[in-house]
C-alpha cells in the first residue's frame, strides 16, 4: 500500500461572510484557494444539490502537508441541520484563543487549557491554549460511531489506518496514516449516528493506481460505495480521480489520486480576493429579502 495522507474535512456553510470571519479572523487560517462552480459536483462534493456552488479551502499552510477545511456553499441554501455525526476538530493555537477573546466570540473551557468554540453552522472546534507549532496545528477530527469495534475494524483492516490508541471504557479510538498527520478519532455514542443535512465528508489521498483496488476491496467486502471511481474537473485546473465510500455509520469518505490532487491543490495567491469578490457579487441574500422569502433550509 502506497503512502496515504489525511487531506481535509468538508463543511457545508450557509453564510460565507460569517464563516470567513471565523476561519480567517478567529482560527487564523489562510484562504488557500477558492473555486466557483455553475452546477453540482458529480461526486456530490457540495451535497445533493444541482445548482451553483463554491468551494473554499482554508488552513494553516499548503495542502501538501496540512489538514485543512473545505467550506462548500450552495447559493440557494441558508442553513443546514446538524446531526450527531461530527463531534469536533481539535487544534493547537493560543493565538486562536486570544483572537476569540478579542472578538468577543463565545468560548467554553471544557478541560484545563482546552476551549470549545462554535463555528457558524454549529460545528465545534476545540482550541488547545498552546503555542501554535510550526508544523500543522490540526491534531484530530472526531466522528461519532454507533459500534466502536466495528468502526475500528473498518478503518484499520479495510482502509489500512494505524491504531494509535483505544479506550474501551471511554468508547474512543485514535487512528491515522502517519505520526505527523491529523488523526481520526472515533467516539462511540451508544446509539445511531444522525447525519442531519449538514453531513460532512473526510478526504484522504493515495497513489492513483490504488483507487481501483480500494473500490474492488469495498465491493468484495460488500461495503458501501457512494460514488464509483470518477474523474472530477475543476475549471482551469488538474482533473482528479476519486472514489467515495461510506463507513458502517454512513460517514462519507473520499479517496483521491495523490499526484493530480497535489497539482490541483496548489495554493492560489489570489484565493482571498476570489472569495471576497464572490461574496461581494453574491446578491442571493438581497434577492430573498426583496421577495420577502427565506433562503432554503436544507
Amino acid at each position: 500500500m502506497g503512502a496515504r495522507r489525511a487531506l481535509h474535512f468538508v463543511f457545508k456553510v450557509g453564510n460565507r461572510g460569517q464563516s470567513a470571519r471565523f476561519y480567517r479572523d478567529l482560527l487564523g487560517m489562510r484562504i488557500l484557494r477558492h473555486e466557483e462552480f455553475e452546477e453540482g459536483c458529480k461526486a456530490t462534493c457540495n451535497g445533493p444539490y444541482d445548482g451553483k456552488w463554491s468551494k473554499t479551502m482554508v488552513g494553516y499552510g499548503p495542502e501538501d502537508d496540512h489538514f485543512v477545511a473545505e467550506l462548500t456553499y450552495n447559493y440557494g441554501v441558508g442553513e443546514y441541520r446538524l446531526g450527531s455525526d461530527f463531534l469536533g476538530m481539535t487544534l493547537l493555537s493560543s493565538q486562536a484563543v486570544s483572537n476569540a477573546r478579542k472578538m468577543g466570540w463565545p468560548l467554553k473551557e471544557v478541560a484545563k487549557g482546552i476551549f470549545e468554540a462554535e463555528a457558524p453552522g454549529g460545528y465545534k472546534f476545540y482550541l488547545e491554549d498552546k503555542e501554535q507549532p510550526k508544523q500543522d496545528p490540526v491534531l484530530k477530527v472526531t466522528l461519532a460511531v454507533s459500534n466502536l469495534q466495528k468502526s475500528v475494524s473498518y478503518w484499520s483492516d479495510l482502509l489500512g489506518m494505524k491504531i494509535y490508541e483505544t479506550n474501551e471504557e471511554k468508547q474512543r479510538a485514535l487512528l491515522g496514516y502517519a505520526d505527523n498527520q491529523c488523526k481520526l478519532e472515533l467516539q462511540g455514542i451508544g446509539g445511531a449516528v444522525d447525519h442531519g443535512t449538514a453531513f460532512g465528508r473526510i478526504a484522504f489521498s493515495c497513489p492513483k493506481e490504488e483507487l481501483p483496488n480500494i473500490e474492488a476491496l469495498m465491493k468484495k467486502e460488500k461495503q458501501k460505495i457512494l460514488t464509483p471511481l470518477v474523474s472530477l474537473d475543476t475549471p482551469g485546473k488538474a482533473t482528479v480521480q476519486v472514489v467515495i465510500l461510506a463507513d458502517p455509520d454512513g460517514h462519507e469518505i473520499c479517496f483521491v489520486g495523490d499526484e493530480a490532487f497535489r497539482e490541483l491543490s496548489k495554493m492560489d495567491p489570489n484565493g482571498n480576493k476570489l472569495l471576497d469578490d464572490a461574496m461581494a457579487a453574491d446578491k442571493s441574500d438581497e434577492w430573498f429579502a426583496k421577495h420577502k422569502m427565506q433562503k432554503a433550509s436544507a
